[in-house]
């Protein structure tokens, strides 16, 4: 019986007091846990501005232009047109006939009476040969009708000294004259046969040459339009085995602008007025331009007046076909006795953001994103005039993202 009591006074000594543990280890514990997730948090925090807030964000960059001095002159009208070519042939054969070379590729480079293409010319090698045989003939029986005509007058020599003694008759020495007289006119009746043959020899080199097809002018290959074994032919024939040419040239030289400017505006343009063109493809070069001429006809579908605008300045990167901006400047006034120094820079109008009331660009220094606030001037083309708030050299963020903020990192290229 005495087990009974011994065995509930162990189990007793074994329960666990709940009020104990929650008020007093409980309350021990708490601070080293929370203290564990602040921690924790913080941890987690700065891995993930490791992570994000160091990777650099790719941006697109451009330098702040110094504005032309001299008094740069206002656009009075913009407009937009291709580059053309005043001087471009499609160089073909003057006969037809396969061809047999072709010795041009894009991009060529080649001078005037360089070969570019050569025609199969075994038929006008043989009437080459055929035309200088029938003159080697012609200039052969010359020959003999000479030697005849030096014996016929020997002939008639010896006639007249017989005459004079009465040993012939005055109708041998007659006859004898007669000879003289039909061999000479013979003799020049072939040397006009001569002459034939030796037109008809230049017409066949003539012929021959034209199997050889070169250059018209200094130039550039654009485009080839034959191979080797083709037809060529200087005349349009049905069917898709004739060709009409073998390549484009294009003259470098006479490269020049065509817009077609509204009717409206047209009395802003004057020949000779200075132009500012931009290419397309390099919105950043400006080129020196004038005005041509004013093409006296209208479009009466587009209401537009054409206008041609040579380029002060030559370039490969100018090629045909290319589409670009110009801005048509008003003529320079007289200079003033103290000529003001243009303001600020020019920078891409992309480059130029409103937040509120003001107007701010983004300034590439050290990597990093810095938001500037500028004052702005006036519209030259796709650039705009920034009158304080920059210097020149600096490079402004074009098109920046809309999640770019003030002190990020950013990874610039021009």
């Amino acid at each position: 019986m005495s087990s009974e009591p011994d065995k509930k006074a162990l189990l007793g000594q074994l329960r666990i007091d709940r009020g104990a543990s929650d008020g007093g280890a409980g309350r021990g514990r708490l601070p080293w846990v929370v203290g564990g997730l602040v921690l924790l948090v913080a941890l987690l925090g700065a891995g993930a501005w490791r992570a994000f807030g160091a990777r650099a964000l790719p941006v697109r960059t451009a330098m702040a232009q110094p504005m032309a001095g001299g008094g740069a002159n206002a656009s009075v009208l913009d407009a937009t047109g291709y580059v053309t070519a005043r001087r471009e042939a499609t160089v073909s054969a003057q006969i037809t006939g396969t061809l047999t070379a072709v010795l041009i590729e894009e991009g060529d480079h080649v001078k005037a009476g360089q070969v570019m293409g050569r025609l199969d010319d075994t038929a006008q090698r043989a009437a080459l040969a055929q035309a200088q045989a029938q003159l080697h003939a012609a200039q052969a029986l010359l020959a003999q009708d000479e030697a005849q005509l030096a014996q016929s007058r020997r002939d008639a020599q010896r006639d007249e000294d017989l005459v004079k003694r009465n040993l012939v008759s005055q109708q041998a020495l007659e006859q004898a004259r007669t000879l003289v007289d039909t061999g000479s006119a013979q003799g020049q009746g072939q040397k006009k046969q001569i002459e034939v043959a030796e037109a008809n020899l230049r017409s066949a080199q003539v012929q021959l040459d034209y199997c050889t097809v070169r250059a018209p002018f200094t130039g550039v290959v654009i485009a080839k339009a034959a191979q080797v074994g083709e037809i060529v032919s200087p005349f349009s024939a049905g069917g898709g085995f004739t060709r009409t040419g073998i390549g484009t040239l294009v003259d470098m030289d006479s490269l020049e602008i065509e817009v077609d400017v509204n009717e409206a505006y047209i009395n802003r343009v004057q020949p000779g007025q200075p132009v500012e063109s931009v290419l397309n493809a390099y919105p950043d070069w400006r080129i020196p331009s004038h005005v041509i001429a004013i093409i006296p006809t209208a479009d009466r579908s587009k209401a537009t007046v054409k206008v041609r605008i040579g380029l002060d300045a030559k370039d490969d990167r100018i090629v045909p076909d290319m589409g670009v901006r110009v801005s048509f400047l008003e003529e320079k006034q007289p200079a003033a006795p103290v000529p003001q120094a243009p303001r600020g820079v020019l920078v891409p109008a992309a480059a130029v953001h409103s937040q509120g009331d003001r107007q701010v660009v983004f300034v590439v220094t050290d990597n990093r994103a810095r938001l500037r606030t500028v004052t702005l001037g006036g519209t030259r083309g796709d650039s705009r005039q920034v009158l304080s708030g920059l210097s020149p050299g600096e490079a402004v963020i074009v098109d920046a993202p809309a999640d770019l903020r003030d002190d990020a990192r950013v990874s610039a290229k021009p």
